[in-house]
């Protein structure tokens, strides 16, 4: 008996799964090329210009947040003054201004002070923003950060170097964070003369007070949320300029980057973005996302931007020399500029894609809840999201419910519903990224379930 192949209809979500698999394939390949644009944008950083910034920064001797402001040389106004001034000539495209605050004496902060964060915009297409941040505040203790516990481990804050003048102590700063700080305005300079049109708007933040408490930071971040400001996404770099370790340990090839939990978080996510967008443009640097909000028992000013609500991830050299921070000995000596450069480059690549993609699709229904079921079948994964502006397909990304990172993607066609047959909802995490017609993506919008509400039980009072 001769067997024939028999045509069957398959059900209607099985051929819509193969329909999108089909348009999954044709579009797939181009997505993963590198966008021309941003190659030249990653490649337009500069050591030479990252290591003029940094002996500048150091040459103001102090900056500490409570420093004197009436030297045109020395101190925290000289050097807020001299950042404005320097990235307002690199483009009249850049609009930078202080971003100011009257703080009166508490906690860290001895006396009522005006602090001002340094703010650089690049206007987009949209208002959404996207911060590349560090701090140029410093401060210096005697014997530094390691000077109590074993191996080098960061120590309580003992007296100042000269207690008769406290505030205007010398504290160089260079690496703690005249690094980050010189990133922004580097990629500052980058960006507003690349002659890209970006979506997205690009904000170059040197802060102020991270030093007292995460101050700067977190009052404009307290504006944001004020003013409803759409922040996207926050970079913020601290300490990033430095290779070889107290331990003796030398690593110029990697980068730590942090961000707060739980899992799915946008914070996580915006992690992972970095993760999965530094490799592909700088493929020589490794980034190592780390499952905290930052290194144990520190924090950084991320951590401000966290607290109201808004993706923040925090990077950090992957060596640190504790001995040098918070120390006159943090100088330009321990700057390692090819280091250096590499990061900004992986900040550059990653921002500059977040920029130009359409913004991250919601994936929550009418009524507050994350648009996935069980439907049709009962053990299928369905995904519903709302189309993201400027998108013209999507990317659905998957993992074992166990799993840190993604194992599994899907790119679709324009549409805003997904059915993967015979994978539950219950054992694995989904998300969904917008992508543009050049093949941008967005970060990632994991379906995560609501926190549950507590429970209110009355009892008879026995």
């Amino acid at each position: 008996m001769l067997l024939r192949p028999t045509k069957m209809t398959p059900p209607p979500f099985i051929a819509g799964l193969v329909a999108l698999a089909v348009s999954a394939m044709a579009t797939a390949a181009p997505m993963e090329d590198l966008d021309p644009q941003i190659v030249k944008l990653v490649g337009a950083v500069s050591e030479e210009r990252l290591g003029a910034i940094l002996k500048k920064l150091e040459s103001f001797e102090t900056r500490s947040s409570l420093s004197s402001t009436d030297s045109p040389t020395r101190g925290i106004g000289a050097a807020r003054e001299w950042i404005r001034q320097e990235m307002q000539s690199y483009s009249p495209k850049l609009q930078v201004s202080f971003d100011s605050y009257n703080v009166l004496k508490q906690g860290r902060i001895t006396r009522d002070v005006e602090l001002r964060n340094v703010i650089a915009a690049l206007p987009g297409k949209s208002p959404r923003r996207i911060y590349i941040s560090g701090h140029y505040d410093t401060v210096a203790f005697a014997g530094g950060q390691g000077n109590s516990n074993a191996g080098g481990a960061p120590g309580p804050r003992t007296t100042s170097l000269d207690p008769a003048a406290p505030l205007d102590n010398p504290a160089p700063g260079v690496n703690d964070d005249g690094s980050g700080t010189a990133l922004a305005i580097e990629l500052s300079r980058v960006f507003s003369q690349s002659g890209i049109d970006f979506d997205a708007t690009l904000v170059f933040m040197a802060h102020v007070g991270e030093e007292q408490g995460l101050m700067g930071a977190w009052l404009h971040a307290k504006k944001a949320v004020d003013q409803k400001i759409p922040i996207q996404a926050v970079l913020n770099n601290d300490i990033v300029g430095n290779d070889r370790g107290g331990s003796r340990i030398v690593d110029g090839a990697t980068i730590r980057v942090y961000s707060e939990g739980p899992e799915d978080s946008p914070s996580r996510s915006l992690a992972r973005f970095v993760q999965r967008w530094g490799a592909r443009y700088v493929p020589s640097h490794k980034v190592r996302p780390m499952s905290r909000s930052d290194r144990f028992g520190r924090g950084g000013d991320h951590t401000a931007y966290n607290q109201l609500g808004f993706a923040a991830v925090g990077f950090r050299e992957s060596r640190e020399n504790f001995t040098r921070q918070h120390d006159v000995r943090d100088t330009f000596e321990g700057i390692s500029l090819a280091y250096l450069a590499q990061n900004a480059r992986v900040n550059a690549a990653v921002a500059a894609t977040l920029a130009l993609a359409p913004p991250p699709p919601s994936v929550m229904n009418e009524r507050g809840q994350p648009g996935i079921t069980r439907a049709p079948s009962g053990y299928d994964a369905n995904l519903t999201w709302a189309a993201s502006p400027g998108a013209v397909a999507y990317r659905v990304f998957w993992r074992e419910a166990w799993g840190p990172d993604w194992q599994h993607e899907l790119a679709v066609g324009n549409v805003t519903n997904l059915i993967l047959p015979n994978i539950q909802i219950d054992d694995h995490v989904f998300g969904v990224a917008a992508i543009d017609d050049a093949g941008h993506e967005s970060s990632v919008t994991a379906y995560v379930s609501p926190a549950r509400a507590e429970m209110n039980i009355k009892t008879s009072g026995h």
